[in-house]
């Protein structure tokens, strides 16, 4: 769909702690906008303080609580012509943040939707972890629960791509040892928390080491993990003890035995009635 002649909906990229980080064009759209909708208007009024930034704008609060009744209302006022500017506590709006219901009901209006790009905390984390940038994944936030947690992450135990993940610093050290346990206690990881801020800290290490930091020393402040990916095959590794082993850890995580197998299989870069048979050779001794 085209868009129209109605209002315009920018999507700002704030600062994740240093004022001094926002773009001179983040300013002058925080000036020009007619509504700022801000997953915390406290912190939004601090900023336009810091940046020095006048505003006659309505501003609204737009947060995870009253993201899909808010989208509607804001449409509306899209649709009479204003020009609506997005803004969260830190980085670009709809990673793991308010944003993406507005983008996506103001795309299918019609609606001109851009960005005054800025600081993204999954980026500059995987550029100060020191593991490879060439290719990799967000993840999110990894699930709260520690058996939907262990599926999540052997799901993704042959994943080559280096992984980024948010994490709740009550949660890190529990994280860091089940990612441990999924991808293997020496894989490469990076623990970034308070990202360009007065204690921002970088702690590099394996996930093992990392998880043993976490519990005598616990995180405070937004944290990002950065987990190197899977390197691929070893076939001096593919023992029957070992592909057996892991078809047990896939089971035990809740995946179906013939699934897990076939995982398996490409995980150790071996013929799936490879496993198979480690499988019933392992059992037979049981």
């Amino acid at each position: 769909m085209s868009t129209t002649s109605t209002g315009a909906l920018v999507l700002l990229g704030a600062p994740l702690g240093n004022p001094e980080d926002a773009s001179p064009r983040v300013a002058a759209e925080l000036a020009r906008a007619d509504v700022i909708a801000a997953e915390d208007t406290r912190r939004l009024r601090r900023l336009l303080t810091e940046l020095g930034v006048a505003t006659r704008a309505a501003i609204t609060s737009y947060f995870e609580g009253n993201e899909a009744p808010k989208s509607g209302t804001l449409l509306e006022q899209l649709y009479e012509g204003r020009r609506i500017a997005v803004i969260t506590d830190g980085g670009m709006p709809s990673v793991s943040d308010p944003g993406y219901r507005l983008v996506r009901v103001a795309i299918d209006a019609g609606i001109a939707v851009t960005a005054a790009p800025g600081a993204s905390a999954v980026t500059t984390a995987l550029a100060l972890s020191g593991l490879p940038c060439d290719r990799f994944c967000f993840e999110g936030f990894a699930p709260r629960k520690p058996g939907e947690r262990r599926r999540a992450f052997a799901a993704l135990a042959e994943e080559r791509r280096t992984m980024v993940y948010f994490d709740s610093p009550r949660r890190t050290a529990g994280t860091l040892r089940a990612m441990a346990e999924a991808f293997g206690a020496d894989r490469p990881a990076a623990l970034c928390r308070e990202l360009t801020k007065t204690h921002e800290e970088i702690r590099r290490g394996t996930l093992a080491e990392l998880a043993d930091g976490a519990e005598a020393d616990p995180p405070r402040g937004e944290v990002t993990l950065v987990v190197q990916g899977w390197p691929g095959p070893d076939a001096a590794e593919a023992t029957p003890e070992a592909l057996a082993g892991a078809v047990a850890d896939l089971e035990a995580a809740g995946e179906d035995r013939k699934a897990a197998m076939k995982r398996v299989a490409a995980r150790f870069g071996v013929p799936r009635r490879t496993v198979y048979d480690a499988v019933v050779k392992s059992r037979s001794r049981q």
